[in-house]
Formats: C-alpha cells, structure tokens, sequence
C-alpha cells in the first residue's frame, strides 16, 4: 500500500473516500465538524437521527454527500471520548482500513490521525496508523489456490495533520511505521509457512537473500563448524531430525565501528514435535510457529535496516527440528553446552532453551552492548500471561524499564516476571551441573533462570512470547510479535522514538 502526508482540511479532499470519526453520544470530531459544515448540516442530520451512534466499531459509508469533493465520506465509530486511548486509536485505524478494504475506494484521506490520544503525539498516530493499516490488511494466501481477492482493494491512504509544521515530523514517523509495519509482516510470512518447507537450511537461505537485500552482513554456520565450537546443546536437539541445523548471524552496521552491537537472539525450532517427549497429536500442526522468535528478529533487523538506525546490531539464530528417531537425545542424556556448563536432559521437549544457551554464549564473544533473547519458550508463560502480554525477564532494571516503555509505545506489551535465584533450586541435577526443566512450577520463570545462567556477562533479558507469537482457531495465524516492541526498542536506543 502507498501512503503520504497532507496538511489541507478534510472537505477539500478529491479522493475515493475521505474518513473522519464520531465519538459516542453523537458528537463529531473536528474534522466530521468541518464536513459536516461544508454539507450544510447534512451529517449531523444523519447522526441526530441515530444512523451513526458513535460506538467502537461501527461505522457508516455515505456516498454524494453535498459540498465534499470526495465520492465517499467514511464516518468511524470512536466509543466515549472519555475513554479514547491508545488502543481504541488503533482499533479505530483498523476498522477503518477494513472497511475502506471492501468498499471499492481504492485510495482513501483519513483524519483520524488528527484525534488527540493522551501523552501521545503526531509521530506517534501516524506511525501506528502505518503499522495498523498494514497488519489490517495483510494477507498470507500464497498456498492457496483460489485466492480470496477483493474486487479494488485500497492501494493508496493519504494521512491528514492538522497544522503544516507538523509535516516533518510526520514523514519521519511515516517511514518508520512502514519499516516496522513491513518487519511484522515479514515475520508473519516466516511464521505462518509450513515446515516442510521452512526448515533451518530454508531459513538460512532466506536470511542470507534477506542481507543482500538490505546491505546486511551475513554468516551461515553448518553443524561441523558448530561441533568445532562445542554447541553440544544446540546439536543435541537436531540429532533425531533429517533436516541439518544452522546458526544465523546477521550484522547490521549504522554506528560506529568502536559502538559495542545490541544482539538479537531468536529461537528457531522450525518445527517442534517434542522429540522422544512427544507432544499430544492436538494442535501439533502450530509447532510450525515454534521459529516465531527467529522470524521477529529478522523482522526487526529488517526493520531497523531500512529505517537505517545510527547503532550496530546483530542477529543471532539458532535453528533447528526437533524431532524423535532414533539417534534423537533421550531424556537422561548428558550434554556440554559451548559454556562448559553440563546438562541432564530431563524433557526433550524443553529444547528451545538448549539451543539458546549456546547462542547466548556465542553472543558473549560479540562483546555485546545488550543481549535480548525472544522464544517461544513455554506452554507455563501462556499460563500466566495468555495471549496479551508476552513474558519479560531481566538482569537489569534498567534494561527492563526500557523494554516495557518500548511495548506500551508499540502496544505489544510485556510483563516483568522475577528472576530470583530462589527459583534456581529446581534446576538442581545429581548427575550435571543443571537440569534443563525445573518442572510445572513456575515453568516460565525456570526456564528464564537457566538462560540466566548463560547471560551473566551482559547486560541480557528474555522476552518468552509463546503466548503472543500466533492466534489459534478462526483467527490462526502469526502475529508477527514482538517486532513493534523490539523496534521501538531499537528507536529508543538511537534517540529517533517521538
């Protein structure tokens, strides 16, 4: 979708469609005020009589309304005005697009992003505008043969400011939210491919297109060269699959040579069976999202690579399947991780935190500034969180702060969970230095404390997303979290996030 920036009142507009909002108990924004004006009360009339009642999620298409230059004037429900954050400014873009999507209007003003959301300004609206309209309208209908096409889908959204001098700031905030909203989609896609046909050869592939799309440096590492390096645990977890594991290092360099880089760590089980702990056959197809973690930060490096970001990153990703056979670790096996730390293998199915272990000490050889590891690490974290806040663990506050502020910015929230070493004694083994599950209690947090155990040379935390990473049921599908977050992140730390 094309998108631009317009300073100009909502009634001049020569556009398919032009949409403005109606707040609840009929009352209209400024700029259905001004349409309303140019139609000689013609709006208000239909508001009065109770057409459009201004509730969240309504809305209501009229067509030739007299004294506007558009075709269209798309009037979108905004709920009390009272309660107008940021969330109902997103769901507002969103029903906007969606409606815009199957009305035929193939380009479209909208002036919802004049709306004043609290301790919220124009960089912000605009962008999420982007970010919304682009995740409203994605689709992932390459397998299918018949494909659900949309008659004149919008090709073209023209976002209102309201003063000129705003116009620069929006453009800024404008290529950014393209940025983040293409990274989202990105990772979606990755997501929502079927591992047959993303396996880790397959990723590695596309991350190695991936960096020279974007002027990326890119290392490829096959399992002798991991071997060489001692990755037993990242090995351990590959040894039952026919699909040979890789690790994927990407480096995007905008600082200065001397900057210490931020490394992105990203889980990438291609598909996830369980291993000799076999999962239940329901719902085992979704283990294909098990490399969620690995398709949001090549999300993210992609996202910051185009918004061309004035700091250094890398992109770690250990990728692997974890299948059973008869070469597969068993539970009781023996392992020593790249650390020299050893571990007893109690659950194969915990084996997301066996190949990031050896990641995060790969990423203590970077000399990194900040490690983030993201995974879709344990069934216990949807437990605790469900599906809107992903899991957040830190070694330092600041770093966590930071991290938070970032998610409610982006509206892909996290929760800060402990990482107390209380919670280490059920990572306790007769046989080696660690178990690598602690059991059902806390699963999340002691999964968390055994990557700390790997991350006590950095400044590190852990974003679990198992709960965040993709819907089920009539929705399925990748979310493409957390990749707002890890973006606005990245955006703070470059002094570039208004």
């Amino acid at each position: 979708m094309e998108f631009s920036i317009k300073s100009g009142s909502p009634e001049k507009q020569r556009s398919a469609c032009v949409v403005a909002g109606v707040f609840e108990a009929r009352k209209l924004t400024l700029p259905a005020e001004l349409l309303d004006k140019a139609a000689n009360g013609y709006i208000g009339d239909i508001v009065r009589r109770g057409d459009m009642e201004g509730k969240s999620g309504s809305t209501l298409l009229l067509h030739n309304v007299p004294g506007i230059l558009a075709d269209r004037v798309l009037l979108v429900g905004l709920g009390k005005e009272k309660d107008f954050r940021e969330k109902e400014f997103r769901e507002a873009i969103r029903t906007a697009v969606k409606t815009l999507n199957e009305t035929g209007a193939f380009e479209a003003a909208i002036f919802l992003t004049e709306l004043a959301v609290k301790k919220r300004g124009i960089a912000w609206r605009i962008r999420q505008t982007v970010i919304a309209a682009l995740d409203a309208t994605y689709r992932f209908e390459q397998f299918k043969s018949k494909k659900n096409d949309i008659r004149r889908p919008l090709r073209k959204l023209t976002l209102g400011v309201e003063r000129r001098n705003e116009l620069t700031i929006a453009e800024e905030a404008l290529a950014q939210g393209l940025a983040i909203g293409e990274g989202v989609a990105l990772a979606k896609d990755l997501g929502n491919l079927p591992p047959n046909i993303c396996n880790p050869a397959w990723l590695a592939d596309r991350a190695r297109t991936l960096a020279g799309e974007l002027n990326l440096s890119c290392e490829i590492l096959e399992r002798a060269e991991m071997e060489k390096l001692g990755m037993n645990a990242l090995l351990s977890v590959a040894k039952g699959a026919r699909q040979p594991p890789r690790l994927i290092v990407l480096g995007w360099r905008g600082g200065s040579a001397s900057e210490k880089p931020l490394v992105l760590i990203g889980k990438g089980i291609t598909f996830d069976s369980g291993g000799i702990s076999l999962k239940p056959a329901a719902d085992m197809d979704e283990m294909k999202y098990d490399m969620c973690g690995a398709a949001s930060v090549l999300g993210a490096i992609a996202a910051a690579a185009r918004m061309k970001l004035p700091l250094n990153l890398k992109v770690i990703i250990p990728a692997a399947e974890n299948m059973p056979g008869g070469n597969a670790s068993r539970p009781g096996d023996i392992v020593s991780s790249m650390s020299g730390q050893t571990i007893e293998i109690i659950n194969t199915d915990a084996e997301g935190r066996l190949i990031l272990c050896d990641a995060l000490t790969y990423a203590e050889h970077i000399l990194p500034d900040t490690v983030i590891d993201v995974a879709t690490l344990t069934g216990a974290c949807v437990i605790a969180l469900g599906h809107v806040a992903s899991g957040l663990y830190a070694n330092k506050e600041s770093l966590a702060r930071d991290l938070l502020e970032a998610g409610d910015a982006a509206h892909d929230r996290a929760w800060h969970l402990p990482l107390w070493d209380d919670y280490q004694e059920q990572l306790k083994s007769n046989f080696a230095d660690m178990s690598n599950t602690g059991g059902r209690p806390a699963g999340s947090v002691t999964a968390a404390c055994f990557l700390a155990r790997f991350a006590g040379k950095f400044d590190w935390a852990h974003l679990d997303i198992a709960g965040t990473a993709w819907k089920s049921g009539a929705d399925k599908g990748a979310t493409g979290r957390p990749v707002p977050l890890l973006a606005h992140y990245l955006l703070q730390r470059a002094g570039k996030l208004n």
